[in-house]
């Protein structure tokens, strides 16, 4: 997280899409204790359960002995969550355009592409490992 932030919850599940339940009461709780706007929910919700479902696919491959580690953290204006995976990462610096007309038609490859329109900002770090997702307040 970027400096000046303050973790304020933080959940561990197994890599099974059956937890995704668990994320979604966390983003619930988290953004009705941060006071986050209604209309600004949505976004968070969908944003950070795409996240959490590329890392139990993509990154841990749905391996029951690995976990999805789920970190909320919060200043004044801003608020983030960082969601790692244990696997292999991926190289986030080239990645397709799900808009171009030769990957229009495809089943996947909208989910970063989707987080990055939703929220104010997306990082990746730890090779791919990791992806913050930064929401305003405001």
């Amino acid at each position: 997280m970027k400096e000046g932030y303050v973790v304020v919850d933080k959940l561990s599940i197994p890599s099974d899409f059956s937890s995704i339940g668990r994320v979604e009461a966390l983003i619930d709780d988290v953004c009705e204790r941060l006071s986050v706007r209604e209309d600004c929910y949505g976004n968070v919700l969908i944003a950070v359960t795409e996240a959490v479902n590329n890392a139990i696919q993509h990154g841990n491959k749905q391996s029951g002995s690995l976990k999805v580690d789920v970190a909320v953290g919060d200043k004044e204006t801003d608020f983030c969550f960082n969601v790692r995976d244990y696997g292999e990462g991926f190289d986030y610096k080239n990645l397709p355009d799900p808009t171009a007309p030769e990957n229009i038609e495809k089943e996947n490859g909208r989910g970063i592409y989707l987080m990055r329109s939703l929220a104010e900002a997306v990082e990746f770090d730890q090779g791919g490992r990791s992806v913050l997702i930064y929401f305003s307040k405001k």
